[in-house]
């Protein structure tokens, strides 16, 4: 069989396991090729840590990509994750144009907010930019905060059930056929994700951990993907993901790390793996 490859289009940063740091091993644990496409390249990710260093990739965005064209390269999965600009959105909205085949899927995480605000460097408009680039996924994977900015709702981050619905519909309409809401808690010892599809909505739940753990919607998209282009479907996709997410964080947890440096998922790539195995 024909290995697939995704294109995964994040930023890079060299320590705190997160956007490709965290793309790459798990879509390659399952099986996958992963084509790296930088955005930005950083000594560290910009969560609640200073002095980072920055080098923005904008400008080598299209010249990457033309290259790549140029090459005859063909892509299962394009993976949009953190774009720091709406320059680039627009340059990975073209890159999407340039490279989908009827066949290829294409997840967008539209990483620009949390904890009910966007994130600092964004304007507010810059929510509307996205949501044009949402609008070419297959697969949507907001956080409830992206969620009420994508659908002009208000954000409200313990809500119950109605409110989750509704921001399912609001993504629906967006245009991706297949919608996964994460950061879902109906009680204060559990978190998990909504997943709609086809009309229908099934929820995963796992054990909350105290404390920030940056990185996770990073895996948690990159393990949904990783599943889902090895056939198995997008509900069961997001079970497996949430399973592969709590377990780094139960280690992190339990070892006491800088949550800040990312969680331990390296020991549980065999996990993974196997989980893979036994639903394909």
């Amino acid at each position: 069989m024909k290995q697939k490859r995704i294109a995964a289009i994040h930023d890079i940063s060299g320590i705190g396991k997160c956007s490709l740091t965290a793309a790459l091993p798990v879509i390659s644990a399952s099986g996958i090729e992963a084509a790296a496409f930088p955005t930005a390249v950083l000594s560290t990710h910009t969560g609640n840590i200073e002095g980072f260093t920055y080098r923005d990739l904008t400008a080598d965005m299209p010249s990457y990509a033309s290259h790549w064209k140029n090459l005859g390269i063909e892509f299962d999965g394009i993976y949009s994750g953190f774009l720091g600009s709406t320059e680039q959105i627009e340059i990975v909205m073209n890159f999407i144009d340039m490279f989908r085949r009827k066949e290829t899927v294409v997840l967008v995480d539209p990483a620009m907010a949390d904890g009910g605000e966007m994130y600092k460097t964004f304007k507010p408009g810059f929510a509307q930019e996205m949501k044009a680039l949402c609008g070419k996924a297959d697969i949507l994977v907001p956080n409830i905060t992206e969620a009420a900015f994508l659908t002009g709702s208000e954000c409200n981050l313990h809500a119950g059930k109605e409110y989750i619905e509704k921001l399912l519909s609001g993504l629906s309409s967006i245009g991706a056929e297949m919608v996964v809401l994460t950061g879902v808690s109906f009680s204060e010892n559990e978190i998990g994700c909504a997943v709609r599809y086809n009309d229908k909505t099934e929820y995963y739940f796992t054990e909350k951990y105290d404390g920030i753990y940056y990185g996770t919607g990073d895996l948690f998209a990159s393990a949904l993907f990783g599943a889902y282009m090895n056939g198995i479907n997008i509900f069961k996709s997001a079970e497996i993901a949430l399973g592969f997410v709590c377990s780094a964080i139960r280690r992190t947890y339990e070892a006491g790390t800088d949550t800040r440096l990312g969680v331990d998922f390296e020991h549980g790539l065999r996990d993974y793996i196997k989980c893979l195995e036994e639903n394909i």
